[in-house]
This record gives structure tokens, sequence and C-alpha cells, in this order.
């Protein structure tokens, strides 16, 4: 069976239990587990059924050894550069709640992915047994060596004949390593050479308007406003700047709480000119209500493996069905702690063929 691969940093996630804030639980107890954007795919798409090879580069250490494990033990293969240089990325999280939003603390500079050029990672090895490949626009954030490495990889996977899809992920307090430029204005002036090898697109509700500049009328984010029929208009505006793009999907995520999202998603098909929502109910739109959130961080990577698996696994199948899978996985990983959505296809299948209760499985 030809793989999925994909390729970025994966770090150590260190969190203190429960809504603890940082300062409140500390000195004190941290729970660290591994994950990262194009890691957490790889993890989703392994326990979905795919076959998902993992690309990244790590110091020789111990940490890094169990960095490695925590990748087995979700069955998902890895191609791992261990380095000489550099360190383990770290990222810490205080899980919101109610008003209360979550916070991101990053200590990534000078990790060994920043630092290792795109050679050293045997690409033709790497692609021989894929079909897909995968990445964000996190790694190229990170530093301008890890945005070669990026360039590299997407535009040797085009040549050989892979479907590239690529995340925009758009990180605001990273992009910081071109003095005299904002985050905004260097991944605008980066992330469209990416997307030049790429088939297929996945963002946020905002990531387009970041990136790319082509904002969603009526909506506000940050008050929760979300006109989720805009989002069909911003896909075409995107198409006519990429019209190599295939497919641009957008996860519409309307933020009442810290612990109340409304969850949906679009699908625009570039061919057809055509635009598909989900969930649906009753001929329109009608997102999940998650109202008990337990993590939500990684919501958005259980999506993009969730439309990979749902495009890989049967030609057949049609767009709706797909981006149902795709949302239905999406949702689940709202209710799953950690980065990584520990749901099965059967489990995402029921959700999003109308098993919404939560009712026990005896």
């Amino acid at each position: 069976m030809s793989q999925v691969v994909t390729f970025g940093e994966i770090m150590a996630r260190l969190a203190p239990p429960g809504f603890q804030r940082l300062k409140q639980g500390l000195p004190g107890v941290l729970n660290v587990t591994f994950a990262g954007a194009e890691a957490n795919v790889a993890a989703s798409l392994s326990m979905m059924g795919s076959d998902a090879t993992f690309v990244t580069a790590l110091p020789k250490n111990d940490l890094a050894e169990a960095c490695a494990a925590a990748l087995r033990s979700t069955g998902v293969h890895s191609h791992l550069v261990f380095s000489d240089q550099g360190r383990l990325g770290l990222y810490f999280l205080e899980t919101g709640a109610n008003q209360r939003p979550s916070r991101v603390i990053y200590d990534r500079d000078h990790s060994s992915i920043s630092l290792t050029d795109g050679d050293a990672y045997d690409w033709d090895l790497i692609f021989a047994d894929a079909d897909w490949f995968h990445v964000t626009g996190i790694t190229p954030a990170v530093s301008e060596t890890a945005t070669e490495a990026t360039l590299t990889a997407v535009r040797r996977a085009k040549e050989l004949g892979l479907t590239v899809s690529c995340d925009l992920n758009f990180r605001g307090k990273l992009w910081k390593w071109r003095k005299g430029m904002s985050s905004r204005e260097l991944a605008r002036e980066i992330m469209p050479e990416v997307l030049r090898s790429v088939d297929v697109l996945v963002a946020n509700e905002e990531d387009c308007g970041d990136v790319l500049g082509i904002k969603a009328s009526g909506s506000d984010i940050s008050s929760g406003v979300l006109e989720a029929d805009r989002y069909p208009d911003v896909a075409r505006r995107v198409v006519q700047q990429f019209p190599h793009l295939q497919i641009v999907a957008t996860t519409l995520r309307q933020s009442l709480s810290a612990s109340f999202n409304r969850w949906g998603a679009m699908l625009f098909d570039a061919k057809n000119g055509q635009a598909f929502f989900s969930p649906v109910e009753n001929g329109s739109y009608q997102p999940y209500e998650i109202r008990n959130i337990v993590d939500r961080v990684g919501g958005g990577d259980s999506f993009a493996a969730g439309l990979i698996h749902g495009l890989r696994s049967d030609p057949d199948s049609d767009f709706q069905t797909v981006l149902n899978y795709a949302t239905a996985a999406s949702c689940l990983a709202h209710s799953v702690e950690g980065d990584f959505n520990y749901s099965s296809r059967e489990e995402i299948e029921a959700l999003a063929g109308g098993s919404s209760s939560g009712r026990v499985v005896r």
C-alpha cells in the first residue's frame, strides 16, 4: 500500500494538569507528550488505517529516542535524521476554560530541524513508496533553513508525481527569522512559493487572510462571528491566485468560549467550482456544537488527516462524503487529551453517519 509522508517538527508538549495555569502549577508537575502539526497528521492517519511516514530531524539524545518511541506506538513509520546540531523543541500549553483562552508558549529556537539543510534528507528514498506528501506553514516559519528544506521537499515530491497538500497553519508567534519584517509579511513572501507545488490546500477560518490577504467579509473571529457562506468566495479567489490547486478546504471554528465552539468545514472543488459544507442537516449547514472541549489543540491536524484519508482510501467517494468524514474526525479530536487524535475509522464514520449522542458503546 502506498504511503502518506509528512514533514515537520515534533516537540515535547508540557502542560500542567487539568485547567491549571503555568504560574499556578509551577513549581510542580507538568504532563509531557510529543506533538507537532505534521506528526499529528501522520499519527491520525495511522490510527485511521492509512500507512503513514513522518520525516523530521532530532538531536542525538534520550529525549529524541522517547519521541521516536511515541511515534512508533501510534503505528507511524519514521524517517529520522539524527543531528549533532540543535535540540528538541518544546511548547508549553495552558488549557483554557470558559472565557479564558488557551495559551501556547514556544521554546523552539535552535531546534534540530531549524538547523538541518534540506539535502540531509534522502527525498528520493523517502518518496519511493509514497503517493501523497503533506506539509504545513509551520515548518518554514521556524527558520530560513527549514524554509529551504520545505521547498526542496515539495518540489521533489511534485517532480516524482506525488499529490502534495499543505495546511497554511499561520503562527503569529513564529515567522521571526528575517529582521525588519512582520510575521504576516514574511509568511506572505514565503508561502506562495510553497503553494506553487501544492494540489490540496487546507486552512482555518483566518489563515487565508493572514497568509494570502484574502479575507471572508462579514466575519469577526475574535468576537465569535463567522459567516460560513462567504468562504466559497475566499476559495475561488485563492484558486485565481493558484490555478493549479484542485481542492481548497477550510475548517470553520466559531469560538463562543474556550469551552464551547461550533465546528464545521467547507471543501471547494476547483475543477467544478462547487462548494460543499459539513455537517449538513435538512439540506443546510449546521455545525457541530462542542460544548465541553477537552483539548482543542490538533483539531485542524485531525481534519487534514481525515481529508487525506478520505481522498485516498476510496477514489469513488464523493466530496461530500469525504468532507463529512474529515469534519467528524476533527470534531472527535476535541474530546481527546493531547495533540494526537486517538479516534478510529469506525468511530469517525459513526459520527459522520449521525451517531452523536455519546451513549456508552457496550
